[in-house]
């Protein structure tokens, strides 16, 4: 592109130029002729004076050489013989015109300019008192009629050459003004192709290739964003299945002593170990900002009851006191029941895996106006740091804990608005409350930041104060 704008400003510029130097040559070289040859008539008006007055050679003569062109010996005078007078035919100066020239000059009383050797002659004439016509020759060299002439051309041409660099350099510029923010657009799709995500492009240039670059960083940024997504999305798939795995391992500690029940509970404990690999290859740092699925809507009560039914069984088992309270009335929400599920399993499933068994805890459903809170409380050690618990990939809970349990609840929450808390709890160990807006709206004194609280008085109905 370029170079195609330098050939096309070449071109034109060139047309240009020689549609105006050379016409202004040749009036330049006109000029300079006109100017030669008006010159010449002047000389020969300055001897017609003497011509009229007298026909003495001698005074004749002087006339002619105190001329300039007489001094230089490039006049003549043909003074035609009148026989009134009975005088003879008087030749002065130098002659180079031809004798019929000078005839019809005298013939035809109109001046006229005649090519001799090395130049031209003007045959100015001139009426005498005697009645008879005498004739002006002035030699006109040809470098007098070329005088200035080549050096009006050479100013001509040097200017013309001036325009055509002159336009070839601006048109250079403008070339690389657009060709190099296409070349960078060109090196970041390039980069983004080979993996490079951090590849963006400056939104500089023509308004045109600033569009461009507008839409290759929005474009870019999606990518980046969908890549998060996926890898987040395999996150949470491979975390649900901490689930099923944690009721593998309980069952497993169940079975006794014995090769095959050393060999079932070695076989769980690899699963888990592979998953938990699974989980932190496929985290990603970044946030995601909706899942699929999100805002589908389901009964938070139904959704309640089913997966506390499954968890009853192991909470039997292993001596657990469990209340549930708030699930006797349909509640809607807008989170799909998918993504519930996976939030209540994650969060059931770090109360048996990380405290101790005979550790009572609860599930309480808050239904209003404008949100339904979600608390999940347990009598455990608690968490020592509920801040970091909240980020991403952080985790609290020691060896075998991947830290996306929480987050998946979080985004959860936020995808509705609502948030996520953590605090203590009644039952003297951790509670975790969820806000689930139910018209998308934030609620003015929440903020996303993840404050903690803690709670003051009992699960039911009561407000949590801010640490």
């Amino acid at each position: 592109m370029r170079w195609a704008l330098v050939k096309v400003s070449l071109a034109v510029t060139v047309m240009v130029v020689v549609a105006f130097a050379v016409p202004l040559g040749l009036v330049v070289k006109e000029l300079a002729r006109d100017r030669a040859f008006s010159n010449a008539e002047r000389q020969a008006a300055t001897i017609a004076p003497t011509l009229t007055i007298t026909d003495d050679r001698e005074q004749l003569e002087r006339a002619v050489y105190s001329t300039s062109a007489g001094s230089d010996r490039k006049m003549a005078v043909h003074i035609p013989a009148s026989r009134a007078a009975g005088s003879r035919p008087l030749e002065l100066g130098t002659r180079r015109a031809a004798e019929k020239d000078v005839r019809t000059v005298q013939r035809l009383g109109r001046a006229s300019i005649t090519d001799v050797p090395g130049g031209s002659v003007l045959l100015q004439p001139t009426g005498l008192g005697s009645g008879v016509i005498a004739v002006v020759e002035v030699y006109v060299p040809e470098r007098d009629v070329s005088n200035g002439v080549t050096t009006a051309w050479l100013v001509l041409a040097g200017v013309g050459a001036a325009l055509v660099v002159g336009s070839v350099a601006v048109a250079d510029r403008l070339g690389v003004r657009m060709v190099e923010p296409a070349q960078r657009l060109a090196g970041a799709a390039h980069a983004l192709g080979e993996g490079k995500l951090g590849a963006r492009v400056p939104e500089e240039g023509p308004p045109e290739l600033r569009s461009a670059a507008v839409a290759f960083n929005s474009m870019a940024d999606q990518v980046v964003q969908l890549l998060a997504n996926e890898r987040e999305l395999a996150a949470d798939l491979s975390h649900r299945l901490r689930t099923p795995l944690t009721v593998l391992r309980l069952n497993a500690a169940s079975l006794g002593d014995g090769p095959a029940a050393d060999q079932t509970r070695a076989a769980v404990a690899q699963l888990e170990r592979e998953v938990d690999t699974i989980i932190r290859t496929a985290r990603d740092a970044k946030p995601q900002t909706a899942a699929a699925g999100f805002g589908v809507g389901c009964d938070v009560s139904e959704v309640v009851r089913d997966r506390m039914d499954f968890w009853s069984a192991l909470a039997e088992d292993e001596g657990r006191k469990v209340r549930l309270a708030g699930v006797d009335k349909t509640v809607r929400i807008p989170v799909g029941r998918p993504e519930l599920v996976a939030a209540l399993d994650a969060l059931l499933g770090n109360v048996f895996r990380h405290t101790p068994e005979g550790t009572a805890f609860s599930v309480d459903v808050h239904n209003g106006d404008d949100a339904v809170i979600l608390l999940i409380s347990d009598a455990g050690p608690g968490i020592a740091d509920p801040g970091a618990a909240l980020v991403r990939g952080n985790s609290g809970g020691g060896e075998g804990s991947t830290g996306l349990g929480l987050d998946i609840v979080r985004r959860v929450a936020e995808s509705t608005g609502g948030d996520v808390r953590i605090g203590r709890s009644v039952l003297g160990g951790t509670e975790v409350r969820i806000w689930i807006g139910l018209d998308g709206r934030r609620s003015p004194d929440r903020t996303r930041g993840h404050r903690l609280r803690r709670r003051g008085r009992g699960a039911s109905g009561r407000t949590p104060a801010e640490v």
